[in-house]
């Protein structure tokens, strides 16, 4: 293409346009800008500026739903014993706690096996009281408990799934530390699915009882944060031995089982959404202590 000598020359790049023009033998060039980076950083920062005043909406709209307990955790049957919700005419209080006995700890502790058959004698109430107490129940006025937690923060809850104890009616229980007494849960021997969702091991089934220490984690990782995991796992052995030394001076024999579906035994036992199985232990009598 030809240009004619008196035609203005158009060069266009990316940022500009370019325009020359003759004028008396000279040639004048004049730039025009293509876009006003000014008019752009202005709606840039408007822009910019509504998205910051929405998210700072947001975050407050969301501290104000958190603070008034939209979003917090179902209470736990503990919380509510602490709080004095529970009626009392709907528990079952359980005999005192003996803190003195006949086989010392030294023996207990020589003599602790998982033993896993048992015979059909019954437990007695007393003594489900004893290992429940073993287990959580209180040791000092100020609300200490029989196993160390972090913090004292006691993330664990205890239940006894009761089929062939002396003074109580089949069914699941929860055990209240700070009442030392029941709160029957469900109203049934539940013995036989505890069994299945413990992939089937005898022991669950053929036991007088069996024990189950769960975990509310939210207790202690709200103080000590993903470190409370670790915590959680340590009162969980600590309460399991508890369980051990006791069942030991009483006769009973007991076996820690970790091996069964979790959402199985929620599932079964109405289990909270923040609530978590760890451990299951079957309890019953012994012909004889292991040895």
């Amino acid at each position: 293409m030809v240009q004619a000598q008196g035609d203005p020359v158009i060069r266009v790049d990316a940022r500009e346009v370019e325009k020359s023009e003759p004028t008396g033998g000279r040639v004048r060039h004049t730039r025009v800008h293509g876009h006003d980076n000014t008019y752009l950083a202005g709606r840039r920062a408007i822009v910019a500026f509504a998205v910051s005043i929405w998210t700072i909406i947001l975050i407050v709209i969301a501290a104000c739903i958190v603070a008034t307990g939209f979003f917090a955790l179902p209470p736990s049957p503990d919380d509510h014993e602490k709080n004095g919700t529970l009626p009392a005419e709907d528990l079952i209080p359980l005999p005192a706690p003996k803190i003195m006995g006949t086989v010392s700890v030294e023996e207990a502790i020589s003599g602790r096996r998982s033993v896993r058959e048992y015979t059909k004698t019954p437990l007695t109430i007393s003594d489900l009281s004893q290992l429940l107490w073993a287990a959580q129940g209180l040791t000092d006025p100020s609300g200490l408990r029989a196993t160390p937690s972090a913090g004292a923060l006691y993330p664990l809850e205890i239940y006894a799934a009761c089929g062939n104890v002396n003074g109580l009616s089949g069914g699941v229980y929860h055990y209240l530390p700070q009442s030392h007494a029941l709160d029957r849960v469900i109203g049934r021997d539940v013995r036989e699915d505890l069994y299945r969702s413990a992939l089937r091991q005898p022991s669950v089934r053929d036991a007088a009882a069996v024990i189950i220490i769960a975990a509310d984690y939210n207790r202690t990782t709200k103080k000590y944060g993903e470190q409370g995991i670790r915590y959680v796992h340590m009162e969980a052995g600590h309460a399991s031995e508890n369980i051990y030394l006791q069942a030991y001076a009483l006769g009973i024999g007991t076996v820690a089982i970790g091996a069964f579906d979790d959402n199985g035994i929620m599932s079964l036992l109405g289990f909270p959404h923040n609530q978590t199985p760890l451990y299951l232990m079957p309890i019953g009598k012994v012909s004889t202590r292991a040895s």
